[in-house]
């Protein structure tokens, strides 16, 4: 195999407000002082990438029991609604795949809707990308009042083999490329994969949650958004690959975009 091979892996849905992920999205104005808010329906997703060097997870989702794991005002905020009626052991099994035929993991962050299901991991010798950092910023987080809500300290501590990617660029594998884009979080990462048969697709993840972020640069909301300048800096450089290569742009939770991707690269 001289080229990766990308299986895309729905992993569920949230539902939030749209403020949240595009700031601005519902402010009030001296005409209209109270407007409505809208709810938005977004996806979680996972990734099996197939290369030469092995196959490796992206990501690995909610876990089955959010509602009561997570923390209460967050789970109201980020309602994962549906994380119950799956697992990532039944969502790989739904593409084709299982735990068993994974050899690295890829986090492109630890966010709890992306580390949900890591423990999966735990006590094996399965590497554990991640960049240096994330995992600093993500103990930070959740052990002090410092940094990000959004970390749950019980998904990522224990017995992982963590594989820590340095610096801006970090080839895995011929054709699949970890690019550094810190802005959602320190350490977030995403990637640029050519996929067999010439096609090219860049991986956003939460740098951009939906297209609007990425296309139109309307920032995440409050709360997602460490950096705004590296998030501006980072949607530059992802752009300029996209203008490069005439990538396809996978985001972080864009529900019809993923599943316009999930048909077009999945095996």
């Amino acid at each position: 195999m001289d080229s990766p091979r990308v299986t895309l892996v729905d992993r569920g849905r949230v539902r939030a407000d749209m403020g949240y992920v595009i700031s601005g999205y519902s402010m009030a104005s001296a005409s209209a002082p109270n407007p409505d808010h809208e709810i938005g329906e977004f996806v979680v997703w996972a990734a099996v990438i197939e290369t030469k060097n092995g196959t490796f997870l992206w990501d690995t989702g909610c876990p089955p029991n959010a509602e009561t794991y997570w923390p209460e005002p967050l789970y109201d905020a980020f309602e994962a609604y549906n994380a119950t009626d799956r697992s990532l052991e039944s969502d790989l099994q739904t593409v084709g795949y299982r735990i068993e035929d994974i050899d690295a993991v890829v986090m492109s962050h630890l966010h709890l809707d992306h580390a949900g299901e890591l423990s999966q991991f735990a006590g094996t010798e399965t590497p554990i990308y991640v960049h240096e950092d994330e995992l600093p910023f993500a103990h930070l987080s959740a052990t002090t009042t410092a940094g990000s809500i959004a970390y749950l300290h019980a998904d990522f501590t224990g017995a992982y083999n963590w594989q820590l990617v340095q610096g801006d660029t970090h080839t895995l594998a011929p054709g699949f490329k970890l690019l550094h884009l810190p802005g959602h979080t320190p350490g977030l990462l995403g990637a640029e994969l050519s996929i067999d048969g010439g096609e090219a697709l860049l991986i956003a993840g939460d740098e951009a949650y939906v297209e609007a972020n990425y296309h139109d640069g309307a920032p995440l909301g409050p709360g997602l958004m460490w950096s705004q300048l590296h998030w501006q800096e980072s949607r530059q450089r992802l752009r300029e690959i996209e203008r490069q290569t005439d990538a396809a742009v996978l985001y972080g939770h864009d529900l019809d975009v993923f599943e316009r991707l999930a048909a077009r690269f999945s095996m």
